[in-house]
């Protein structure tokens, strides 16, 4: 079986208005219905960057646990964020978006590589203390398309996972921000650290346009990948690439693919729709200001 991590909190927060909390909180518990291994369900990060995810706090609290067996994640970008994120019981996960390029990284969250390793070092030491795990998903991570920065490599990137694996960390989802790679680096890529670390659990956070979502999941799902975010109907997006918004993979497409391939996913379909028509009759047809 795979593990099918959905983001709302990726779709929701490149959208140019403001949804209101009470309508995040009741999709959310639509989404803690559908039998997804994880759902990201917001972020602490400062709400003048990302104003989409100021009432990440409020959503944690007014979700529904009590029938679901999926985890709850948050994605954070400083050791700030992350103190206040380990003190909610609802949280699983914790979410950091490293990356080996330089450029990327000080775009996103204003940070050097080596000032994100040492932001790295003290979440993972709060995430043991408070029983969290930390998830470092890394951005880029078949390529930079940045011409000036070129700090991109397989070596580079197992040189870093080491590191992090000697901190205790073991889940790396794997991003294609701009949506340039291809099948061909994908199944590189993956194959090549699947060998080299086979005690790390890599995943695979896309985003691409339709045509090629399907070729690349499966160049990830037959290197052997069974760990995939996505995101109901495509929503989203990364603002901070400095480039238009390439959408998320849409949950339909990755299940579409496993049922064709007879891969057993636990979703439930009937819940995945009744998420769906509320994010279009409720959400996405709606704007708060």
């Amino acid at each position: 079986m795979v593990k099918i991590i959905e983001t709302p909190r990726d779709g929701f927060q490149g959208l140019p208005y403001i949804i209101e909390t009470k309508k995040k909180i009741e999709y959310t518990n639509l989404l803690l219905k559908c039998g997804f291994h994880t759902v990201e369900v917001g972020s602490f990060v400062s709400p003048k960057i990302i104003p989409q995810m100021a009432d990440t706090a409020k959503v944690l609290n007014g979700i529904d646990l009590s029938e679901t067996k999926s985890e709850i994640a948050v994605l954070v970008a400083t050791e700030g964020g992350a103190k206040q994120a380990v003190t909610f019981g609802q949280v699983d996960q914790i979410f950091y978006p490293f990356s080996i390029s330089s450029e990327f990284l000080k775009r996103n969250i204003n940070r050097t590589l080596e000032e994100a390793v040492v932001s790295i070092t003290n979440i993972q030491n709060l995430c043991v203390q408070h029983g969290k795990q930390l998830v470092v998903f890394f951005s880029m991570g078949f390529g930079n398309p940045y011409k000036n920065d070129t700090n991109w490599s397989i070596d580079t990137l197992s040189k870093y996972i080491d590191i992090f694996m000697n901190m205790g960390i073991t889940v790396f989802p794997f991003s294609d921000i701009f949506g340039e790679s291809t099948p061909k680096v994908i199944s590189n890529v993956f194959k090549s650290l699947i060998i080299e670390f086979p005690k790390a659990e890599f995943g695979f956070h896309l985003h691409s346009l339709a045509e090629q979502s399907n070729e690349k999941v499966d160049a990830a799902y037959n290197a052997g990948i069974r760990r995939f975010d996505t995101v109901l109907n495509g929503l989203g997006g990364c603002p901070q690439t400095g480039k238009e918004l390439v959408g998320n993979l849409p949950l339909g497409e990755l299940t579409n693919y496993l049922d064709q391939n007879d891969v057993v996913t636990g979703i439930s379909s009937k819940n995945v729709e009744m998420a769906k028509q509320y994010l279009i009759n409720e959400i996405q047809n709606s704007i708060y200001s």
